[in-house]
């Protein structure tokens, strides 16, 4: 499967086509609707996301409720557009209003403006906004519903935001080890505003707080775990058919995620070989693991258990307080400009990392057991998993 999205932050829509997804497929777009939703809420969000109800509209391959096979056409309506008009209409007169020339440092401003040889780094920052991510959601949403016939779900969790919470490495260590039950802790941070499964969150509350008094910003730590996925799924033959390659590289695509670690990866280093691989046993089940530090993934190809991810997202760019910069109209040393944005966006950034997790693992999943119609896909998953049945008969 592949999509291609297109729109700007404050144009008058964003839109994706999502091509490779099968036929066949009972779309609920209550569904789709509810993990839009999902993305915007978060303690320390913007007024952006008071402004936009991120309703989606279908405009094709879809046809009474089941997707025929071809490209599905999502499109989210900025509702702020109004305010733009007369700076982001396709055709609008040239006009300096909003004009931007102070690069914000961590932004794609500086960069993109250069590469692109634009003026005015508006032509940069609204595409590069994270309000594109509504689009990854959006198609997500669809991943997890042809994920979900095969009972495969996706969960999350945030750890830490500013450094207060969990600390992230016992809390992942938790999970790797097999002392906590994921689903619970996800339904559990589901109930609260910053998606963390901790009863008393008032340290976090008075850090997002003081960083939003003080002009600040604040990143965090969370992680993604997909439950119910095959053997098999990726390759080891070539680089860009290994599941892990493909998790980290479309996680990292995410707006403000700088690291991604699959499974005990943060770890690796620091434990010897007996106690970070996984050994492997065997029951009237199958093939199962006790622990999972390589997080579902070996080789580049998934073993069983759960996949796990973590993703680390830095503090965001645009900052009430700006840092220093450059003002490419005057050529002077000046203060970054400041564009409305969130004190923190890590709680909506787990749900984007849920969506993106579960397009990788539908796009494999029908790499490997076919993309043309969801008849298709249970026949071979079927069979597959009749062969592995018989696999595992030999050794018991």
């Amino acid at each position: 499967m592949r999509y291609l999205s297109a729109g700007e932050s404050h144009g008058q829509k964003l839109t994706v086509i999502l091509d490779g997804y099968p036929a066949g497929v009972y779309i609920d777009p209550s569904f789709v609707q509810k993990e839009l939703i999902r993305r915007k809420v978060g303690y320390g969000r913007g007024l952006r996301m008071q402004i936009e109800d991120d309703k989606v509209n279908f405009t094709s391959g879809i046809r009474f409720s089941e997707t025929t096979g071809a490209p599905i056409t999502m499109e989210i309506e900025n509702k702020d557009f109004k305010n733009w008009i007369d700076v982001m209409s396709p055709f609008a007169k040239y006009s300096e209003n909003r004009a931007i020339y102070r690069p914000r440092p961590g932004h794609a401003d500086l960069a993109g403006m250069i590469k692109y040889e634009r003026k005015d780094i508006r032509d940069i920052l609204e595409r590069a906004s994270a309000r594109e991510t509504a689009l990854k959601v959006a198609v997500g949403s669809l991943s997890k519903i042809l994920l979900a016939y095969f009972n495969i779900k996706i969960y999350s969790v945030v750890w830490e935001i500013g450094g207060k919470g969990i600390d992230w490495k016992e809390g992942l260590k938790k999970i790797l080890n097999k002392k906590e039950d994921i689903e619970k802790l996800h339904n559990f941070a589901e109930k609260n505003d910053l998606r963390m499964p901790l009863r008393n969150r008032k340290e976090v509350y008075n850090a997002i707080d003081m960083a939003k008094k003080n002009g600040d910003s604040l990143g965090g730590v969370f992680s993604v775990v997909v439950k119910g996925v095959p053997i098999g799924l990726g390759s080891h033959i070539q680089y860009d058919k290994r599941l892990d390659s493909k998790l980290s590289s479309n996680l990292m695509s995410i707006p403000a995620i700088k690291a991604v670690s699959i499974g005990g990866g943060v770890f690796s280093s620091e434990l010897s070989g007996k106690n970070f691989q996984d050994a492997i046993y065997l029951d009237k089940k199958g093939v199962y693991r006790k622990t999972n530090f390589s997080g579902g993934i070996e080789g580049g190809i998934s073993n069983g258990e759960d996949i796990i991810v973590t993703c680390f997202m830095k503090p965001i760019p645009t900052l009430l307080t700006p840092l220093p910069s450059l003002n490419f109209k005057t050529c002077k040393a000046e203060d970054a400009v400041y564009e409305r944005s969130d004190v923190t966006a890590v709680p909506a950034c787990s749900v984007v990392a849920e969506a993106v997790a579960a397009f990788t693992i539908a796009d494999a999943f029908t790499d490997k057991f076919g993309k043309d119609t969801i008849t298709e896909l249970k026949r071979n998953y079927t069979g597959y998993k009749k062969m592995l049945a018989k696999l595992w008969k030999k050794f018991i």
